[in-house]
């Protein structure tokens, strides 16, 4: 059976193959409840009547259900519709972010502050898309998807065109501060969609494209500022962010709709949708909220998520190496203009090289991720486990600890600033491949979780970028850039151990810890 035909009633509609040893591995050569048997044709009699993608051989897991109105069973047009929303919404994160980085020299002017100061509503933006994004999955678990989506997002577009028009820095830094905490909501939000509507052979490539703007935005918010603050004022780059974020809520009163759906209940115990414009304002959630969890079981939901090692490993992992991609980003940036005496429109341009090693990242990601996973399955009698996943990131982070060790002599030397910019972009490229890779790994682990190993994802990269801010500047300046990025490549070489570590004991982790164990199971 295909996916074009899996609306349709099957007898195998509760079989799931996940770690189902009576009806998905006979034999019990599987004893990993998170091991996936892909290849239809591996599961010779067990296999039959199961639904497969079009391929007819790939089965879909988990199998979707007989309801038309579970989200798996949507249209291809509107899981990629939603697909893009997510994206852009997600974009908007760390690009409004960014855009503070570059119009502190003119605020700082403007309002007779030291740069220090005016750094604060940085710091302040950075710790709330932490914190925020904790807020939108334990939110999004009990009153649904589409209503936080749609409240964070017109929230963000509020507290843009504040930041636009303050005439005060008390009132820039409180604006920029809820401008993080609501912005968040593509970010953080971006594994649960995914979890809701895509199959687990899809994961990667989706998660592929949604990180691609997750990634690229911190370095195209710069670029466009820097253009922009050349020729006009401060503000504008937030009037232009505000533009960008109103796009962003029409996309998502215009294409989003609740992909929320517990796989716990039987067909005739699921809600059925009526209203687009009650869901979108979460009445129709509301009503159904006894069917999900309580609030306080919404609420435990981050804490369980971080108990298990594998995502705690992975969270420190972000942490440690994520801040050095926004250190090096702000220390690049103050030694292109001082040293290299770059003009904020020749600093645009400088910022193409990260962009394009985002894009570099995100194109070898698209095949280079199931080209491991394809190996992995014919190394292993058909079936994939969640540390395949993490092959790929003992390659990205050589090399982007290899990237910050020759910035290291680059800014120490003065060399040219094309060799500077080459081993940006590789950093950027390593952490691109590194971020798809880890959250596939995470998904794949705890697809029940999927919201909240994500939301940790978050706080470990805007920790890490919190604690760069404040070192990395007077660190540089301090013991010089070789000294500095020397001791930087070694944490980030520190952190790709980890990963190895998990890649070799992460199996006996998730055994010995077992699942979370949600009171309501949107994931398989």
């Amino acid at each position: 059976m295909s996916s074009s035909d899996h609306s349709a009633e099957s007898p195998n509609e509760k079989f799931t193959i996940l770690g189902d040893k009576d009806k998905a591995n006979p034999t019990g050569a599987i004893d990993d409840p998170s091991a996936h048997i892909l290849d239809v044709n591996k599961l010779g009699v067990e296999g039959q009547g199961l639904q497969t993608a079009s391929d007819g051989k790939t089965v879909l897991i988990p199998q979707p259900s007989s309801d038309p109105n579970d989200p798996l069973n949507w249209s291809s047009v509107k899981k990629h519709g939603t697909l893009f929303v997510l994206a852009v919404v997600a974009f908007m994160a760390n690009y409004g972010s960014a855009v503070g980085i570059i119009t502190l020299l003119p605020q700082a002017g403007q309002w007779m502050k030291p740069q220090n100061t005016i750094q604060h509503s940085l710091v302040g933006n950075l710790i709330c898309l932490g914190g925020g994004g904790l807020f939108t999955v334990l939110l999004s678990a009990y009153f649904g998807r589409l209503p936080i989506f749609f409240l964070f997002t017109a929230m963000a577009l509020g507290t843009s065109a504040w930041c636009a028009a303050a005439t005060s820095f008390n009132s820039y830094l409180a604006a920029r501060i809820l401008n993080g905490f609501f912005s968040v909501v593509g970010e953080a939000g971006g594994l649960m969609i995914i979890q809701d509507i895509f199959f687990f052979h899809e994961h990667p490539r989706k998660i592929n494209l949604w990180s691609g703007g997750v990634i690229a935005s911190p370095y195209l918010g710069p670029l466009i500022t820097a253009f922009i603050i050349d020729k006009e004022t401060w503000p504008d780059a937030f009037w232009v962010n505000t533009g960008l974020s109103a796009l962003c809520l029409l996309l998502v009163i215009g294409l989003m709709d609740e992909t929320i759906y517990n796989r716990n209940l039987s067909r005739d115990q699921q809600p059925v949708p009526k209203s687009r414009l009650l869901r979108l304002i979460g009445v129709e959630q509301w009503r159904g909220r006894h069917l999900r969890q309580t609030f306080f079981q919404a609420l435990m939901r981050p804490i369980i998520a971080i108990s298990k090692l594998p995502v705690l490993i992975c969270t420190i992992y972000f942490f440690l190496n994520f801040a050095w991609t926004i250190g090096v980003n702000a220390t690049v940036s103050i030694w292109l203009t001082t040293i290299y005496k770059f003009t904020p429109y020749n600093l645009g341009f400088f910022y193409f090289a990260s962009v394009i090693g985002a894009v570099t990242g995100g194109v070898l990601g698209h095949w280079l991720h199931d080209f491991v996973g394809n190996y992995y399955m014919r190394r292993h009698s058909g079936h994939i486990e969640p540390e395949a996943r993490l092959i790929i990131v003992w390659l990205a982070s050589p090399i982007m600890a290899v990237s910050i060790f020759i910035l290291g002599f680059a800014l120490q030397h003065t060399w040219h600033y094309m060799v500077i910019a080459v081993f940006c972009g590789g950093q950027v490229m390593g952490i691109m491949i590194a971020t798809v890779a880890l959250n596939s790994y995470l998904l794949d682990a705890y697809p029940e979780g999927s919201g909240e190993v994500g939301a940790w994802i978050v706080v470990g990269r805007t920790v890490g970028g919190f604690m760069s801010t404040y070192v990395e500047i007077d660190w540089v300046t301090r013991s010089g850039p070789l000294n500095a990025c020397g001791a930087q490549t070694g944490i980030a070489a520190a952190a790709g151990l980890l990963i190895l570590g998990l890649g070799l004991f992460g199996k006996r982790l998730r055994k010995a810890q077992g699942r979370m164990n949600f009171a309501m199971e949107s994931g398989y």
